[in-house]
């Protein structure tokens, strides 16, 4: 009579016997990968490690006497965090409320942010030759956050740094 063990053992050389290969990948150090949004009319990516998640749009509760672009304060899984519309921040427009919205949440000192963004793209990656000039997605308030871009499927991505954004006195100081 065979023990467990044999028994377990020949279930294993059997199912790695059938196992289908995988192809191998081998990822280029020339690779830059992020996460892909639209703010406004702008398509920007953040690095990977500058986005803590991605999120559905929590409920907000306003705080009196903040920036307009500082919606309020959510809740997510007991810790709170405060919203920010990115847009108004960077724009001075209000980004138009959406169904399944979804919020970046980065890191910053003090606690994570909640970043409302119009559209999610998920991860993007970018070889070194799609480098372009950063050109008119560095504009106006922008130009402090964009320093490169990126040409992929016939538009520009800005390399958005939330890690910038974070250190921005202006942003740091939410009271009106």
């Amino acid at each position: 009579m065979r023990s467990p063990f044999d028994i377990l053992e020949a279930y294993e050389r059997r199912s790695l016997a059938h196992a289908v290969q995988l192809p191998e990948r081998s990822f280029s150090q020339d690779v830059w990968r992020g996460v892909g949004y639209r703010v406004g009319s702008r398509h920007l990516v953040s690095d990977f490690r500058e986005v803590v998640e991605i999120v559905p749009m929590p409920p907000v509760t306003p705080v009196p006497g903040a920036q307009s672009w500082l919606l309020g304060v959510g809740n997510l899984r007991g810790n709170l965090f405060p919203v920010v519309d990115l847009k108004n921040f960077l724009e001075g427009e209000r980004t138009a409320p959406q169904e399944g919205q979804r919020v970046l949440i980065m890191r910053q000192s003090g606690g994570d942010v909640a970043l409302v963004i119009d559209e999610l793209y998920g991860q993007r990656s970018f070889e070194a030759s799609m480098q372009v000039p950063a050109g008119d997605i560095a504009q106006g308030r922008y130009t402090h956050f964009v320093e490169r871009a990126f040409h992929d499927e016939g538009r520009d991505w800005g390399v958005f740094s939330l890690s910038l954004l974070s250190r921005t006195p202006e942003f740091r100081q939410a009271a009106a």
